[in-house]
This record gives structure tokens, C-alpha cells and sequence, in this order.
């Protein structure tokens, strides 16, 4: 097969790596041309294929997308401002696989978009953060027709430690906007038991410790607490806030789906998109924390 990998940013770039590994007629590129210029005069050393443009993804079989949303994903297949779209220079009987937080509702868009040029498109986003794609461990979420998906599937194993089916095309994608609401409504909680312990005087350190042995132990209590948000801690776990806000947006907007909108996740999403608008761009999800603070004593 020859694959293209549009999207090579802090996750995408050691998932391209990783698949390299196994896959020969590989070819990755960055829609930021200044971070694709830069990954090219790496390439050299580390023997990676890194394309100048998207023109030189023409005639892939597979072409599989890790980028920031849905919209973006539908702009790197079908924008024609300098050649014709790359959606319609693709081998026969082509797939898009995308590996991005994007909207189900985005995606089944998508899929019937693609289907009509002979296009299929299987939805396999991701779980984990930086270190699990560098290290592929990640757990990945795919959606489709198992026909399809079988023949590719060595190009998950490459990438992930878990490959979990959830369905048609868009199951995937809707399932990463509900796993990714309840991690930051967890991550939330947790920040504000921190706040709430600090403020009752009690040790931090042992508080993790009980959350992590009780009920109100998950992931942000076991993965981000001591490592990154106890006092002195470096709030560097790997995924932007700014993504998570993004997220959250899938989530909510769900509600065009369902016909309802859960309040916890109201609540939840008010606040995440409170702290985007504060916080700086760079800040990692575990500036909420911070956030909580500040916004905490601003208002007693």
C-alpha cells in the first residue's frame, strides 16, 4: 500500500515515526509550512519521508489524518487552491482514515462526501497523550465496515497497544467526544478536591493517596496529580488545554444530535472554554488547576 500521513504535529509526528517502522511506501506532510520544512531537514537523519507538498501524496491507497478537527481534515482532501483536490487523485477504491478529535456529526458528512467518488472513510481517533504515541501505546478507536478495516489493521498495531471496534463509520469519532468529556469533567473534580484540601489545610500528597485507594480515584488522580500538579510540579502532561476546550466543543455540540444537552457537561464545557480564554495557548490541560485558583480567589 502506499500510504500518505497529513499532520505531523506533537502527536501526529511520533505516530508517522512509529508507522514508518513497518511501512516502506510512506509519505507524511505538515499543513504549517514552516513545521514542514523543519521536519524535512530532520527527515534527513532519521529516514523518514516528509513531502513538499500534498501533490506528492497523489495516488495513495491509504491516506490517514492526525489533525486538529473535522473542518481541518475536509480541507487537506478537498482544497483546490494550487492543484486539483487530493481527494480526487487517489488510487481506486481509496480509504481516508481519520485519526482526529473530529465531530461524528463532521464525519458521516464526510464519509458520504467520499463515498460518492468511490471513498471510504474508516474514523479512528485516539487516547493517550504524547508519551503513549511516541512510545505507541495508544488506544485507538475505530469505525467502519470490518471489511475495511481488516486489511489496515497492522497500520493500528503500529501506532497502538489497544484497538477497540465501536461500530459504523462516526461511532468512533462520538465515542472519543464522550470518553474526552469524562476525562476533563474527572480532571476538573480532581483539581477542585486539591483546591478544596489545600484550603482545609490537609497533606496533598496523602489526599492523592486516598482518592487513588477510594471511589474517587481515575485517571487525572492516578497519571496527573503527583506527577505534574502537586506543589513545584512542572503542568506538563502532554495535551494542550486549548485541545481540550476543542474537545469539550465536540462534546457539547453533540447536543444537535441527541435533542438535549447533560448539564454536568454544560457546566463543564462553560468552564474549560472560560480557562482558553484566559490561559495562553501553549498551557497543558492540567493548567486548569491553576485557572481554578486564581479564578477561586478572584471572586471571595
Amino acid at each position: 500500500m502506499r500510504i500518505g500521513f497529513i499532520g505531523l504535529g506533537q502527536m501526529g509526528f511520533p505516530m508517522f515515526g512509529n508507522l514508518s517502522k513497518t511501512q516502506t511506501n510512506l509519505a507524511g506532510f505538515d499543513g504549517s509550512p514552516e513545521h514542514n520544512e523543519k521536519l524535512r531537514q530532520q527527515a534527513k537523519h532519521l529516514k523518514l519521508n516528509i513531502a513538499a507538498s500534498l501533490h506528492e501524496l497523489q495516488g495513495s491507497d491509504v491516506i490517514i489524518t492526525m489533525l486538529p478537527h473535522g473542518k481541518a481534515v475536509r480541507s487537506s482532501l478537498f482544497d483546490s487552491a494550487s492543484n486539483q483536490p487530493l481527494v480526487d487523485t487517489l488510487a481506486k477504491n481509496a480509504m481516508v482514515v481519520d485519526m482526529s478529535s473530529s465531530s461524528p456529526l463532521d464525519t458521516i458528512a464526510l464519509a458520504n462526501d467520499l463515498k460518492q467518488r468511490g471513498i471510504n472513510l474508516i474514523d479512528a481517533p485516539v487516547s493517550g497523550s504524547v508519551p503513549k504515541a511516541k512510545a505507541a501505546t495508544l488506544s485507538i478507536m475505530v469505525g467502519g465496515d470490518d471489511d475495511i478495516i481488516e486489511p489496515i489493521k497492522p497500520l493500528f498495531q503500529a501506532m497502538g497497544s489497544t484497538i477497540i471496534r465501536t461500530g459504523k463509520t462516526g461511532s468512533a469519532h462520538g465515542m472519543k467526544a464522550i470518553n474526552n468529556y469524562v476525562y476533563a469533567a474527572g480532571l476538573l473534580a480532581a483539581s477542585e478536591a486539591m483546591l478544596l484540601g489545600k484550603a482545609l489545610d490537609l497533606n496533598l500528597d496523602t489526599l492523592i493517596d486516598v482518592l487513588n485507594a477510594s471511589s474517587g480515584r481515575n485517571v487525572a488522580t492516578e497519571t496527573k496529580l503527583k506527577q505534574h500538579m502537586l506543589e513545584g510540579g512542572d503542568f506538563k502532561a502532554g495535551f494542550g488545554l486549548h485541545l481540550m476546550a476543542k474537545d469539550l466543543n465536540i462534546a457539547y455540540g453533540l447536543n444537535q444530535h441527541a435533542g438535549f444537552v447533560p448539564p454536568q457537561l454544560a457546566l463543564c464545557h462553560a468552564l474549560w472554554q472560560e480557562a482558553r480564554q484566559e490561559l495562553p495557548p501553549t498551557s497543558d490541560n492540567t493548567e486548569i488547576y491553576r485557572f481554578l485558583e486564581k479564578k477561586l480567589h478572584t471572586t471571595d
